[in-house]
C-alpha cells in the first residue's frame, strides 16, 4: 500500500541477509534505514483503512443530506429501485451510494434478494431520529473541510488564515448540529447546572448569548422563559437573520439579535447571564472577549462558557476518542479563521488548563467545570462574575 524501496543487506562475505523496507530518500547518496517489515506493513493497512473511512465520511455525509439513511431505518430490507423511490432520488446514483454501504460495514446486503438494510444498532447513531446520538451530522464537517484545503495550504506557506466567508455551508451544519444539542438537553441538563437559574429566567433577567451563531440555544430560552429578555450577538449577518426568521416563527416577542463583533463589547453591568456556546475558542481576540464579558455582567451575575471537553496538553488527549477529528477541524476551520484575522489562534483543542487560565485573567471568580450527557464533547464552565 505504502510506496517502499526495497533495500538489499549484502554483509562482507557477499551473502544476502533477507530484504528489509526503508523509507526512499530525497539525497543523491541515499542511506539504507533498515525496519520492521510487519510493522511497515501494519502501518500501510492503517492507512489504506483511513482511506476507506475518510470516503465512508463523504457517502454517510451524502446519504445525510439526501436523507437515505433516514429512509433506510423506516423501510424493511429493499431493493435499490424501491430506496430510491422512498427517497425521491435518482435509481443510478442510489444504487452506487449503496455498494458502498455493505463494503463499510454500514448497511446488511442480501445478494440473493439484491436488498439493503439498516441495523437498528447503526441507525441509532446515523439517523435524525437519533437526536444528538446521531453522529454523522459530523460527516458532513468532512467535505466542507476539504473545500478550503488549496487556501489553507497557501497559509501553511506564507502565514494568515483563511476566514469565514470561505465556508459556505458552515452555518447550515453548525445550526443543525446545535440545534439537536439544544433541544435534547438545554432545558433540562444544562439550565440546571447553575443553582437557581431557572427560578431567575422564570422570574424575568436579561440574558445575552455571545457568538450566537444562528440562534436556536436564543429562541429556545426565549419560548421556555416568556419573563426574560434575550439578545444574540454575532458577526455573521447570514446567522443573524436565521435567527430573527426563527424568533419571528415562533412569534417571540422577547428575542433579539444583533450583528456585532464581540470584541468590540461595550456593554457594562448589562447582563445577568451571559453564554457562549462553542464560540470563545474561535475569536481572534479570546482574551479582550472574555474581558467585555466580565465587564457586561451585573455583579451577581453569571458566565456559562461550554467549550470542548479536553486537555490543553496534547498527551492528555492521546487517548481522546474523537482527537484526530477535532485536531483536523482545529486545524481547518477554527485556527486558521482566528488567524485570518491575525487573531490568537486559540484553536478548538485549547483545553480545560488555558480556559481556567484565561478565565482568571479576565476577572472573572470561581469557575466550575460540569458535563453534560447529551453533550459529552464539551465541558460546561459555570463562571461566577467575580
Amino acid at each position: 500500500m505504502c510506496h517502499r524501496s526495497l533495500i538489499v543487506i549484502v554483509d562482507v562475505n557477499g551473502t544476502t541477509d533477507s530484504p528489509t523496507w526503508s523509507i526512499p530518500m530525497t539525497t543523491t547518496e541515499q542511506t539504507a534505514t533498515t525496519i520492521d517489515p510487519a510493522a511497515a506493513e501494519r502501518f500501510g493497512e492503517r492507512m489504506a483503512g483511513a482511506l476507506n473511512e475518510a470516503s465512508l465520511a463523504l457517502m454517510l455525509s451524502v446519504g445525510h443530506q439526501a436523507g437515505l439513511l433516514d429512509a433506510l431505518a423506516e423501510l424493511p430490507p429493499s431493493t435499490a429501485p424501491d430506496i430510491a423511490t422512498r427517497s425521491g432520488l435518482h435509481e443510478r446514483y442510489v444504487r452506487e451510494w449503496l455498494a458502498a454501504m455493505p463494503t463499510a460495514g454500514v448497511v446488511v446486503y442480501d445478494p440473493e434478494a439484491a436488498t439493503f438494510a439498516l441495523p437498528a444498532e447503526h441507525a441509532a447513531c446515523l439517523t435524525r431520529a437519533a437526536g444528538p446520538e446521531n453522529l454523522v451530522r459530523l460527516a458532513q464537517f468532512i467535505p466542507l473541510m476539504a473545500s478550503v484545503e488549496r487556501p489553507l495550504l497557501d497559509c501553511f506557506r506564507t502565514g494568515g488564515g483563511v476566514p469565514y466567508s470561505e465556508y459556505g455551508d458552515f452555518h447550515r451544519i453548525m445550526a443543525e448540529e446545535s440545534a439537536a444539542t439544544h433541544d435534547a438537553g438545554l432545558l433540562t441538563e444544562v439550565v440546571p447546572l447553575v443553582p437557581g437559574l431557572a427560578d431567575r429566567l422564570t422570574a424575568g433577567i436579561d440574558v445575552l448569548d455571545i457568538g450566537c451563531g444562528s440562534g436556536h440555544a436564543i429562541n429556545v430560552l426565549a419560548h421556555a422563559f416568556p419573563e426574560s429578555r434575550f439578545v444574540g450577538y454575532d458577526f455573521s449577518e447570514e446567522a443573524i437573520a436565521t435567527g430573527r426568521r426563527e424568533a419571528a416563527q415562533l412569534g417571540l416577542a422577547n428575542a433579539s439579535f444583533e450583528v456585532v463583533d464581540v470584541a468590540r463589547l461595550a456593554e457594562e453591568n448589562q447582563f445577568n447571564l451571559i453564554t457562549a456556546f462553542d464560540a470563545i475558542h474561535d475569536q481572534a481576540e479570546p482574551r479582550t472577549v472574555l474581558a467585555n464579558i466580565a465587564r457586561a455582567l451585573r455583579p451577581d451575575g453569571v458566565f456559562l462558557m461550554v467549550d470542548i471537553a479536553a486537555s490543553s496538553n496534547l498527551e492528555d488527549n492521546l487517548d481522546h476518542p474523537m482527537a484526530t477529528f477535532l485536531y483536523m477541524i482545529s486545524t481547518m476551520h477554527c485556527t486558521t479563521v482566528s488567524l485570518s484575522l491575525d487573531g490568537e489562534g486559540l484553536g478548538t483543542m485549547w483545553g480545560e488548563q488555558l480556559a481556567r487560565a484565561l478565565l482568571a485573567e479576565a476577572g472573572f471568580g470561581p469557575v466550575e467545570v460540569k458535563a453534560v450527557e447529551s453533550d459529552p464533547l464539551n465541558s460546561y464552565f459555570v463562571v461566577d462574575a467575580t
